[in-house]
């Protein structure tokens, strides 16, 4: 019987789907697996390439099938999408995911180890305690308008609303004061819990080498130094600065056609809490360079002169991102460029 070379796994909770196929790409086998199931046949099977989707739990199981002896390969959905012909099925999936893996230009993501995704974690969490927050906050405004009281934008400015839910003398009614206060009691709470991911992100940060090399970056603190160590993948997965920052989503969308080149707004591909964590400081890098001043010659300040400010806000975390990737890639720390008199 012919043996597979390349075993696409179509992954689930409970039933798995796998579809063979030799080097030339004929179908081999197709199988259902159960959960328990999974490990026990990639032991059967030769040492052969084993695709996946990169999907929730597709590293883990690239970590168990690796440790078996087989070459395990991961794909985006987005890749595999067009190799699925007509119906939509397990099976047609495995079988897409092994199509895609043959191709001589497929791209892969490489599977994270269990430390990198532990790194990741507090990245993770500290996301959804920001949203909450954001939430409580939001819905502190909406409901305090209805009685005319509001207060500027930013989290910074919600402890005047609070101050005015806590005075009984602010003609707020009391049944309203009552629910409004348990509000203002979760989102202390969650304020609390992401200040001590903060503490342990900056603590992290500066026990780490890599992360005070990134650190002498102007825009990168510890908090964007510990992201790029636990969401990048590795430097040498991208060929230069400019593959990096068109991952982390800070290139324009190409629609060029008919030799007529067509640019659109960023792609935000990639690592979406590290692009936004590089937009944010560079705004205000930008905000810092509009308020006290940067050189008329220098990079900065011949953007600021000719261009939007949101466009130079992206130029300067696409500028970041390369920089960040250089460091990783040769070593060494940032040295701002000198500037000409």
């Amino acid at each position: 019987m012919t043996e597979a070379t390349t075993i696409g796994l179509d992954l689930a909770k409970n039933v798995f789907q796998a579809h063979g196929a030799d080097a030339a790409g004929a179908p081999v086998f197709r199988k259902k697996l159960r959960r328990d199931q999974v490990l026990a046949f990639f032991a059967a099977q030769p040492p052969c390439v084993v695709a996946m989707e990169a999907c929730p739990g597709a590293h883990h199981w690239g970590r168990e099938i690796g440790r078996l002896g087989h070459a395990v390969k991961l794909i985006a959905p987005a890749y595999v999408k067009p190799f699925v012909k007509r119906q939509k099925n397990d099976a047609a999936d495995a079988e897409a995911i092994c199509e895609a893996a043959q191709r001589p230009t497929m791209r892969f993501v490489a599977v994270k180890s269990e430390a990198k995704q532990a790194a990741a974690a507090i990245f993770r969490a500290r996301d959804v305690l920001v949203g909450q927050r954001t939430q409580l906050i939001n819905a502190l405004r909406g409901h305090l308008a209805e009685y005319g009281l509001i207060a500027p934008q930013g989290p910074a400015h919600i402890e005047r609303l609070i101050a005015q839910i806590e005075d009984p003398d602010s003609g707020i009614p009391p049944a309203a004061r009552a629910c409004l206060a348990v509000l203002v009691g979760t989102l202390r709470h969650l304020q609390e819990q992401t200040a001590a991911l903060d503490a342990e992100i900056a603590a992290r940060a500066k026990a780490d080498e890599t992360a005070r090399r990134l650190m002498s970056v102007p825009g990168i603190g510890p908090l964007i130094a510990t992201a790029i160590e636990a969401l990048a993948p590795p430097t040498g997965t991208f060929r230069s600065g400019r593959d990096f920052a068109a991952w982390v989503g800070l290139t324009p969308v190409q629609r060029s056609t008919g030799g007529k080149e067509r640019l659109g707004r960023t792609s935000r591909m990639g690592e979406r809490t590290l692009r936004r964590l590089l937009i944010i400081a560079a705004s205000a890098v930008v905000r810092w360079a509009k308020r006290k001043g940067v050189p008329s010659d220098s990079w900065l300040g011949r953007m600021l002169a000719r261009k939007p400010p949101m466009l130079v806000i992206v130029a300067v975390a696409n500028k970041n991102a390369r920089i960040a990737w250089a460091l990783l890639t040769k070593g060494g720390v940032y040295r701002a460029p000198a500037v000409t008199a």
